[in-house]
């Protein structure tokens, strides 16, 4: 079963390493980034001379890049450096800030995982209870904003923090199920 690959076309820095790091095979300037669209963690070479800093918007899809050389492939969570690691979360946050809309049609729209688990219960701290309270309240109108969730739902007070939460899980490998972040294959190379 062949499945689509999704790449992103824009990440943000995470960490920018002028001379590369350990277990390189030569110095070369390398950043550590997260896709602004599927959240994939990646190593990129940095075009010589060109300084980046953490938060910096790069292009990485498959037009022409003007900062990166190449994608020197996808890395894990154990992968990323200790700065990296300290900026994931903030980073996270921001993205999901900004394309708020996706997330709060994920609270209208999201359906049945499997027969008795519903995508909805993927967030952190949706049982039972919360995922009827939100299932009645989107059968009236869809959900405009992360603040007209917290208002129709008063048990949800912060449903932003809780697809935060999904994401880093997602990320950090620690559930068969994807909603955000979608299952990668390890692949190596340029691309």
């Amino acid at each position: 079963m062949m499945h689509e690959i999704k790449k992103d076309d824009w990440a943000v820095v995470l960490d920018f390493l002028s001379h590369g790091h350990y277990g390189m095979d030569r110095s070369q300037p390398v950043a550590q980034v997260l896709g602004e669209s599927y959240f994939s963690l990646l190593e990129v070479i940095v075009r010589e001379g060109l300084q980046m800093k953490v938060g910096d918007r790069i292009y990485i899809g498959d037009g022409k890049r003007d900062q990166v050389k190449y994608i020197k492939g996808r890395i894990e969570m154990k992968d990323l450096t200790v700065a990296a690691k300290a900026e994931l979360e903030p980073t996270i946050e921001k993205l999901v800030a900004a394309q708020q809309q996706r997330f709060v049609d994920f609270f209208t729209k999201a359906g049945q995982v499997t027969l008795r688990l519903h995508q909805l219960e993927l967030l952190p701290g949706i049982g039972k209870k919360h995922l009827w309270s939100i299932l009645e309240a989107r059968k009236e109108k869809p959900f405009a904003s992360f603040d007209d969730v917290k208002q129709r739902l008063p048990l949800i007070p912060h449903p932003e923090k809780m697809v935060v939460r999904r994401i880093m899980e997602e990320i950090e490998e620690k559930d068969k199920f994807r909603i955000f972040v979608p299952r990668m294959e390890r692949q190596h190379g340029r691309r």
